[in-house]
């Protein structure tokens, strides 16, 4: 608590490992694989992915309604259609299991997942896919901000997808992220 780590940014093949490491046959590994996605291909904080609800999940338009971000404003996010599968499998998979729940990613019995499960989830399953750095769910954040600078997306439009009050909140943020030494690194995005 209060401690100020430097924002580590995952490689391709690093975000891969972390997604392999997800058990794709059982229920709980198909909804961390699929709440990972989100975390990383939508930018969105932990909190706002948890607050999701499987109606927020746009399948046909590729995007993901978050109604409670960062002081409590309202935004949609572009997620791409790999990342939307994985989603799809989890719902899939919980509603063949006989799980109802008004969250999107939820325990066995329906309720809502804790903060604290997916940071402990997350550095698990980044050990399991030995990944020596320090993984969690905010580096998946600001993975994908680098992604986006490296794709050249303006940072109008990062902003949006971050859910940043203003550009010059975005742009200190990517500085912070220090894009210029990890492009390389994130440059190929590849999935499992």
């Amino acid at each position: 608590m209060g401690k100020r780590y430097p924002a580590e940014i995952l490689s391709p093949a690093e975000v891969k490992a972390l997604l392999a490491a997800c058990d794709g046959t059982s229920l709980t590994g198909m909804r961390n694989r699929g709440l990972l996605a989100v975390l990383w291909r939508g930018g969105l904080r932990c909190s706002e992915a948890l607050d999701l609800r499987p109606g927020d999940v746009d399948f046909g338009g590729g995007t993901i309604r978050v109604l409670h971000g960062k002081g409590d404003r309202a935004r949609t996010v572009g997620v791409d259609g790999q990342a939307l599968d994985v989603v799809r499998a989890w719902l899939g998979a919980r509603q063949a299991a006989g799980i109802g729940s008004r969250w999107l990613f939820c325990t066995g019995a329906g309720d809502r997942l804790s903060a604290r499960y997916v940071r402990a989830m997350t550095a698990r399953l980044a050990r399991q896919a030995g990944i020596e750095h320090r993984v969690h769910p905010h580096g998946l954040r600001h993975t994908m901000a680098v992604e986006l600078v490296t794709e050249g997306w303006p940072v109008t439009l990062i902003q949006q997808q971050l859910g940043h009050s203003s550009a010059s909140t975005t742009d200190v943020y990517l500085r912070h992220l220090h894009p210029a030494e990890v492009i390389d690194r994130a440059r190929a995005r590849t999935w499992a």
